[in-house]
């Protein structure tokens, strides 16, 4: 192999003629007159109709190295490993990842990450891009699923693949999407728990819903819950499922406490409790105020708890941040997220399947006992 390469760096071999020919000679005279009008004319409409095809978008299959036409460019299937499709089923799913979100959940180092993730953008696996401030510097770059890697997503769940040009769209609006920053936040709460979880035996974070899944759930009929995302978290044996509303400050506490109402009407102690993730303290202590003014002496039937991301703890959400609902004014105490009430239907835990990671405790959408308890035609407890 070694010496094969190296003739090809050197030419040919002393004594022998090298056949190939310039690539800058053209055909001879005589050639070029056995090619008929009609040959002429067939390769001008043949290059035009090329060309027009392009110009729409529309794709020049091409097999790799002489592959059929017809047949997928294979190159993106052999370099994919494991991690590279849990890093995709998670942008399927959640939509936008920075690099420290996934550095944090999948790589040793932040370095290794971008090594990685620069790889998978050059193959068209993910999509990269960042937010330029007014006063100079960028963002951190966001990570979305790429066209390529749809396609990956869509065989692997047997789905028709999305087009194109639709999908391209899709890319350009969600670098302007208003709710990026608040997803952004969602996401790294998750991805907070997951890389507690990688260095703890005895923790887990098995259970990670979008927005989007826990609409398709948790709407039936006259029930209307939209939760942030839904979630689970084992550690040293104990189980917490629980319901996330991801605060911002961007709306007035009148419309916050206002869900209430929504989680009241359901059975939300039947399937978790619910955390409020608040940036600043005096937010928090604002929130408890206007909840009680909304909930008055009457005891809520679910578990509320509360806490506010300026109270940094190294084990992060995982760590005793969280404050159970009281009537009182100061909070008392605060609590690891494992150690709130256990809440919510008993599953036995699985192995998670290839593209669903963090989904070894969820249950199956479609099963009727669970839309039973959505319902409240049936109710089980852990």
């Amino acid at each position: 192999m070694g010496s094969s390469a190296g003739w090809s760096a050197r030419g040919p071999a002393h004594g022998e003629a090298d056949v190939r020919r310039s690539e800058s000679a053209g055909p001879t005279a005589e050639t070029q007159s056995h090619i008929t009008a009609r040959q002429q004319w067939y390769r001008e409409e043949s290059r035009k109709s090329r060309l027009r095809s392009e110009s729409k978008g529309t794709p020049h299959i091409r097999g790799r190295r002489g592959g059929r036409v017809g047949e997928p460019d294979a190159a993106l299937w052999f370099r994919l490993v494991e991690r590279d499709r849990r890093i995709l089923a998670l942008l399927h799913e959640h939509k936008v990842l920075t690099t420290n979100q996934i550095a944090a959940i999948e790589f040793s180092s932040i370095r290794r990450a971008q090594d990685r993730l620069r790889q998978l953008r050059d193959m068209g696996a993910v999509f990269a891009f960042r937010d330029s401030y007014s006063a100079g510097g960028t963002s951190q770059t966001r990570y979305a699923l790429g066209y390529r890697g749809a396609r990956v997503i869509a065989a692997q769940r047997a789905e028709k693949p999305p087009v194109a040009g639709a999908y391209a769209e899709r890319l350009e609006r969600l670098g302007l999407w208003p709710k990026l920053s608040h997803q952004l936040g969602v996401n790294d709460f998750f991805c907070g728990l997951a890389a507690y979880a990688r260095t703890r035996p005895d923790a887990a974070l098995t259970q990670w819903w979008s927005e989007k899944a826990c609409t398709e759930f948790f709407w039936h009929g006259d029930i209307k819950l939209r939760p942030d995302a839904y979630g689970c978290w084992d550690e040293q044996g104990r189980r917490v499922r629980f319901f996330l509303e991801h605060d911002t400050g961007t709306e007035p506490l009148s419309k916050v406490v206002r869900k209430l109402d929504d989680y009241s009407r359901f059975g939300t102690d039947v399937f978790g409790v619910l955390l409020f993730s608040v940036h600043s303290s005096l937010r928090e202590r604002n929130l408890r105020s206007a909840m009680r003014q909304q909930l008055g002496y009457e005891k809520p039937c679910f578990v509320i708890a509360t806490s506010s991301r300026d109270h940094c703890h190294p084990d992060g959400p995982a760590g005793p941040i969280w404050a159970a609902w009281s009537f009182q004014d100061q909070v008392q105490e605060r609590r690891r997220l494992a150690e709130l009430p256990q809440r919510g239907p008993r599953i036995v835990q699985h192995v998670s399947p290839v593209g669903l990671p963090y989904s070894e405790a969820a249950w199956d959408p479609n099963d009727t006992t669970m839309t039973g308890q959505v319902t409240g035609d049936e109710r089980r407890w852990e």
